[in-house]
C-alpha cells in the first residue's frame, strides 16, 4: 500500500551508507512495453520495490484473485516531499526542465537540489544513461528522483545500481515531477479513484498520448486473457 511504501522507502533511505536500491512503479504502459520487449525484465527484477501504479491492473488482478494495492509513483513522491524529505537535505533529480525544477524548489522550499538534465531519446543513447548514472552516484542524496518515462528511467536506475558505488533510494516516478511542480495538472481525485486518470491525461495531451492510451494500452486485456488461459492449462 502507499503507506507501507512510504514507510519502507523512508527507512531504507535512512540506512547510513546503504547501497543504492530503486523503486519501479509499473502501470499498463509498462506491462504492454514489457510484452513487446522481454529484454526489459531485468530492469524490474532488479528493483528493490515494485509498486502497482494502475487501478486497471488492480481490477484485473482482482479477477484473478490477486491483491494489487495501488501506490502510484506520483502519490509516493508527493508523500515523500510532504512528510519525509527535509527541505535542507540534498535531493537528486534526473529529468524535467529548468522551470519545473525552479517551481518544485519554490513549492517545497528546497535548498539543495542536484539536477541532471537528461536528453531526449535516452533509450537509444547508452552514453547518456551512463552519464546520468555517474551523476547520481556522485551525489550524497538519500533520494534520487528519476523522471524520464519508461523504460528510460528504469534503465538509468539499473545502471546506477550496477555501478556498486551509489547510495540511497532511486524512485522511477515518471510524470510525478510535472505534477508536483504544477507543469501538468493531475486528474481530480474522483477520476483517479474511478480509474480514469488515463482519460484525463489523454484529454490534456491528446497529440502526445493518444497512441499510448487508445492503441497500446488496450492490449493489456488480451495479455491478461492469454495469461489466464496459460495458467488454466498449466493447472
Amino acid at each position: 500500500t502507499l503507506d507501507n511504501a512510504v514507510d519502507a522507502v523512508a527507512a531504507r533511505a535512512s540506512i547510513p551508507g546503504g547501497a543504492f536500491a530503486y523503486v519501479a512503479t509499473p502501470n499498463v504502459d509498462h506491462v504492454v512495453g514489457l510484452s513487446n520487449e522481454p529484454g526489459r525484465r531485468p530492469l524490474y527484477e532488479s528493483a528493490w520495490l515494485l509498486l502497482n501504479d494502475s487501478r486497471i491492473l488492480k481490477k484485473l488482478g482482482a479477477h484473478a484473485g490477486i491483491d494489487l494495492p495501488v501506490a502510484t509513483g506520483a502519490d509516493l513522491a508527493e508523500r515523500l516531499f510532504d512528510d519525509v524529505i527535509d527541505r535542507r537535505e540534498p535531493i537528486t533529480i534526473i529529468g524535467g526542465d529548468e522551470a519545473s525544477i525552479a517551481e518544485l524548489k519554490r513549492r517545497y522550499y528546497l535548498t539543495d537540489v542536484r539536477w541532471h538534465r537528461a536528453p531526449m531519446g535516452l533509450k537509444q543513447k547508452p552514453e547518456a544513461i551512463v552519464r546520468a548514472a555517474a551523476f547520481a552516484a556522485a551525489q550524497p542524496s538519500r533520494f534520487t528522483f528519476i523522471c524520464v518515462g519508461a523504460p528510460q528511467q528504469e534503465m538509468i536506475a539499473y545502471a546506477i545500481a550496477q555501478r556498486g558505488d551509489a547510495r540511497g533510494v532511486g524512485l522511477c516516478v515518471g510524470a510525478a515531477l510535472d505534477f508536483l511542480s504544477g507543469q501538468t495538472e493531475r486528474a481530480p481525485a474522483w477520476m483517479r479513484g474511478a480509474g480514469l486518470e488515463w482519460l484525463h491525461r489523454l484529454l490534456s495531451e491528446p497529440q502526445r498520448l493518444w497512441k499510448r492510451y487508445l492503441v497500446d494500452g488496450p492490449k493489456v486485456f488480451s495479455l491478461f486473457a492469454r495469461w489466464r488461459a496459460s495458467m488454466a492449462s498449466a493447472s
